[in-house]
């Protein structure tokens, strides 16, 4: 085990601020190995959630009573927490769902009136379908086209071959920071650095990369960085685009409505500042509320504490893995996240998830919302099991054995 993993940190009373990984399963513990699909929640999120709807319930912005007050100093208290934990300005985070709708507002916003016939938009393999179909909607009513940066057989991205694509014609790059599927970290800093010497916008899908790592976006160099809320231990409905003050200076509103203005008139209407001029109607404060709980939750802890404590869940689970017959592993890049995507041979991914729910272990099968590295590997899908900083070598064995047993079952 890795001991900078567990310097100063009890992990047994952290796991136990989880109320939800205290259940059973089909009457066994649960082992929750499912955190790139959806994180869990400690209790001080959830406590902050309740506090909201049982004592300061009001609209943002809006009213002068001392609710709205509250409501408006929690919501945009959120906003400056997040900030702090990208190393960013608060005035440069558009508040949203999360990173599919933030995705979407770059290509709506930025790229759409921007793009035409003769541009090129280049993406990577191992994205997730929200850093992919928005931009093929894009190229479809300017006339741009798409490039594809392919992969190593390690399932790392083949950086050379990225950079052979970028010639004048590239307007955008689009790549993810950590994919959800092979667990890859990829150079970003580096990417980003080559792509603005070219003049080329980068927008970082970082939906992966923000649960798991410290984070210093200043530092990244990109233009759009998105991330989500509910990965991070917040709620769903939660989540951040990071832009560059220029940008989104120059963006027009993606959606109209209140709050998003200064004044309306029939003849015309002004429009609020960034960030605000892209967040039209009543958000999620409940769930902006949650977040900032979350950020507080996470900080505390301190992300080099959470990767390292991932680091050795990984390394623990992968050799443990590798021992297990017939067990292929998609993905080994010398950097990764802690995501372990496998098949077991003569066993589709489907029936193993299934199979392994019996046993209380709760793992995500199937194409994991990335087509095209399925087809890239040739396969309909995989198993993917998905560790946090909650969960326990025990999990990890008891993983690995509820494993070998279907494997028999399936023999």
């Amino acid at each position: 085990m890795n001991a900078a993993a567990d310097a100063g940190i009890d992990w047994a009373r952290v796991r136990a601020d989880f109320p939800l990984l205290a259940r059973e399963v089909h009457g066994k513990p649960l082992v929750y190995l499912d955190s790139a699909n959806t994180g869990q929640k400690p209790a001080s999120v959830i406590d902050a959630v309740d506090d909201f709807y049982r004592n300061h319930n009001a609209n943002v912005s809006r009213a002068v009573h001392a609710l709205g007050t509250e409501a408006t100093e929690a919501y945009e208290g959120a906003r400056r927490k997040l900030a702090r934990f990208l190393n960013v300005r608060p005035d440069e985070l558009v508040l949203c769902s999360g990173t599919t709708f933030a995705l979407n507002l770059v290509a709506y916003s930025w790229a759409l009136p921007r793009l035409q016939p003769g541009d090129a938009i280049v993406l990577t393999r191992m994205e997730h379908h929200a850093n992919i179909v928005p931009w093929q909607l894009v190229a479809q009513r300017t006339g741009a086209t798409i490039k594809v940066a392919e992969l190593t057989d390690s399932g790392e991205l083949d950086v050379d071959g990225l950079y052979a694509l970028l010639t004048p014609d590239v307007k955008l790059l689009g790549l993810t920071h950590v994919s959800n599927v092979l667990g890859t970290v990829n150079p970003v800093r580096e990417i980003c650095r080559e792509a603005r010497r070219r003049g080329i916008v980068t927008v970082v899908d970082g939906s992966q990369a923000a649960p798991h790592r410290a984070l210093d976006i200043a530092a990244l160099g990109c233009d759009f960085y998105a991330i989500t809320g509910h990965k991070m231990c917040g709620p769903t409905g939660t989540g951040a685009l990071w832009a560059r003050r220029e940008h989104l200076a120059a963006m027009p509103p993606f959606l109209g409505g209140g709050e998003m203005i200064k004044e309306v008139r029939f003849d015309g209407t002004v429009f609020n500042d960034a960030p605000h001029k892209f967040e039209a109607g009543t958000p999620n404060i409940a769930g902006f509320i949650g977040l900032g709980a979350a950020v507080d939750y996470l900080s505390a802890i301190g992300m080099d504490h959470v990767e390292a404590r991932e680091q050795a869940l990984l390394a623990h689970a992968t050799e443990a893995l590798s021992a297990v017959d017939g067990v292929r592993i998609f993905g080994r890049a010398a950097d990764k996240a802690a995501v372990i995507s496998f098949l077991v041979d003569g066993a589709h991914a489907h029936d193993l998830a299934t199979l392994l729910d019996l046993e209380g272990v709760a793992i995500r099968s199937g194409h994991h919302c990335a087509h095209p590295l399925m087809q890239h590997f040739g396969v309909p899908a995989t198993c993917r099991a998905s560790f946090a900083f909650y969960n326990t070598h025990d999990e990890v064995d008891a993983f690995v054995a509820a494993l070998a047993k279907v494997r028999r079952l399936l023999a």
